[in-house]
């Protein structure tokens, strides 16, 4: 195997994948509370873009936990976007664990991935329609 062999998944695009048992309660939530429409759809799967990045909600029989993040996206303004989402009606999650404690829905991390460039996060988690906990972030500089 070569070293090109070895890179094939790093050349991909990762696009996230959702469950969602009533796709068209999924598809209003996304559109009336996040503000995202669709892009495309296919029986069974509505697929969305963001940031250059792309997720799609498939209709399944099976549900999330949503015991943990399994989507975020970085934002630049996190205390604006938790205040607009709030306006639309979405309800944060209150986290009290050792390590990470919200405070009115917003936590501070301390420590973020070196290649960010970042010394923490400030983080905000939230659940779909369908259970999903999704995440919005902001590195602190």
């Amino acid at each position: 195997m070569n070293a090109h062999d070895e890179n094939i998944l790093a050349r991909g695009r990762v696009a996230t994948r959702l469950p969602a048992q009533d796709l068209e309660r999924a598809r209003r939530f996304y559109s009336e509370v996040l503000g995202l429409e669709p892009v495309d759809e296919r029986p069974g799967g509505l697929l969305y873009r963001c940031g250059g990045t792309e997720f799609a909600l498939f209709r399944s029989a099976g549900a999330a936990s949503g015991t943990f993040t399994q989507m975020g996206w970085e934002v630049d303004d996190l205390d604006g976007v938790v205040a607009r989402l709030r306006q639309r009606g979405v309800t944060f999650e209150e986290v009290d664990v050792p390590g990470l404690r919200t405070k009115d829905g917003i936590a501070d991390i301390d420590g973020n991935y070196p290649s960010k460039g970042a010394r923490g996060e400030r983080a905000a988690w939230f659940r779909d329609s369908e259970g999903n906990l999704l995440g919005v972030g902001q590195p602190v500089v």
